[in-house]
């Protein structure tokens, strides 16, 4: 398991794929503490839902669904200097959903997250056909 509020996992300091995988963790684990640590005060979040929320709004707003998400099995991480990219499929209650996001890290802090909505899973078109 990541340690979160250290940065490092045994003598090897974290990657910037290491802190993102500890934020998803810390939210499936509702560990808030965890989360703040890995977090930067200049913060900004923005999804379909939200422009650019800061720390305090994310918090306030978003951090909530944490009691939501059962788990996140992240099917896709891919890491290019400062951002990392993660493609996850997440459980609530009985909705299964897909997700991207990108995640910009610095000074082993995450500065910024854009997610990416997906699609319900299964998926609710039919293989091959366009909702329309």
């Amino acid at each position: 398991m990541l340690l979160a509020t250290s940065r490092h996992t045994g003598d090897a300091a974290m990657t910037t794929s290491d802190i993102a995988r500890a934020l998803f963790n810390a939210f499936a684990r509702q560990d808030r503490a965890a989360a703040e640590a890995l977090i930067a005060e200049d913060f900004r979040f923005t999804s379909p839902l939200d422009n650019g929320l800061d720390r305090q709004a994310y918090f306030n707003i978003c951090w909530p669904n944490s009691e939501r998400i059962e788990n996140f099995e992240l099917k896709h991480v891919a890491q290019d200097g400062s951002c990392v990219l993660v493609t996850y499929e997440a459980l609530a209650g009985a909705k299964r959903f897909r997700n991207t996001e990108v995640m910009t890290i610095s000074d082993d802090r995450i500065t910024a997250v854009e997610v990416y909505f997906g699609w319900n899973v299964p998926h609710d078109v039919p293989p091959g056909k366009h909702r329309g």
